[in-house]
């Protein structure tokens, strides 16, 4: 198939590189911004959004926030203004689930379908095509999605409709969030207590406490590795997204509002640019003491 892509930042950008492996055609915009890679794969490059469309039978979006995704679809010369009926819309962004169903409503109002399909496992998952891709959409549209999503990832979830996929990824990133902090937590303990924290973390994971975080996150913070694979500030996006999600609803979230606070105060500190288990460095500054 002919797949338009926008967004070839550091999950974008791998993700497209997995669907011209599998043999469909990139249609990208940009002709100063393509990446070489991205360029050697044969893409299509054209001048406006709305000429991916027109190009594309199938469009995946994959920008940093709400307001990206919506000018991206419905600016002058977006991808609104390139659209045919039938064709498919796919946002893999993770963006507010209430803007999404009014995305979801725009587009179909055009005669075409729209999946919200965020994703989960970072820079690794996206090079690896271990994502889990969670979907929100028509069942008929996820079917037609489907092949493309197994070149992207493993765990792939149909949840329900339009919006459900980004309201999964906001509790995904709530959970996340605070179990980098947790492990954050765990391991400063160890540390100040004299042990080895790579021993500890190596220990835990045959334990309960095991868990992804701690086996990626956990070895980021021992070896302080934190070049982005999902950046503090696109973190710090997600839990506004949960915690404005949650005063809509008329619900509490302590701990997620206390976690933002760790990434507010990351961001503040000039981090925001880094992977979001660098936010131990806040836990560090208020301890007195690293890691390592």
């Amino acid at each position: 198939m002919n797949i338009g892509f926008v967004g070839l930042g550091i999950m974008g950008r791998p993700m497209a590189l997995n669907l011209a492996a599998a043999g469909h055609a990139l249609v990208v915009c940009g002709q100063r911004t393509v990446p070489p890679d991205i360029r050697e794969t044969g893409a299509t490059v054209v001048d406006s959004l709305a000429d991916v469309a027109r190009k594309a039978e199938i469009v995946i979006l994959m920008v940093p926030d709400t307001q990206d995704v919506e000018d991206v679809l419905f600016a002058q010369a977006g991808i609104a203004a390139g659209l045919e009926a039938g064709k498919l819309v796919i946002d893999m962004s993770s963006i507010s689930p209430i803007e999404t169903r009014e995305f979801a409503r725009r587009v179909n109002e055009l005669g075409c379908d729209y999946l919200d399909a965020p994703v989960s496992g970072g820079e690794i998952g996206a090079r690896t095509a271990s994502l889990t891709i969670m979907a929100g959409g028509p069942p008929a549209a996820f079917e037609r999605a489907l092949p493309l999503f197994e070149k992207l990832g493993k765990n792939i979830t149909l949840v329900g409709g339009n919006g459900d996929g980004q309201t999964t990824k906001v509790a995904n990133q709530i959970i996340v969030a605070l179990t980098i902090a947790a492990v954050g937590e765990a391991l400063l303990f160890a540390a100040k207590a004299g042990a080895d924290p790579a021993r500890v973390r190596a220990a835990l994971m045959g334990g309960f406490a095991a868990s992804r975080v701690l086996e990626v996150h956990g070895e980021r913070m021992v070896k302080r590795n934190f070049e982005p694979g999902f950046r503090i500030d696109l973190h710090r996006k997600d839990l506004g997204l949960a915690l404005r999600g949650a005063d809509a609803l008329g619900l509490s979230l302590p701990n997620t509002a206390m976690t933002q606070q760790l990434f507010n105060a990351a961001r503040a500190a000039g981090a925001g640019n880094l992977d979001h288990a660098g936010v131990v460095r806040v836990l560090e500054t208020l301890c007195g003491h690293r890691i390592a």
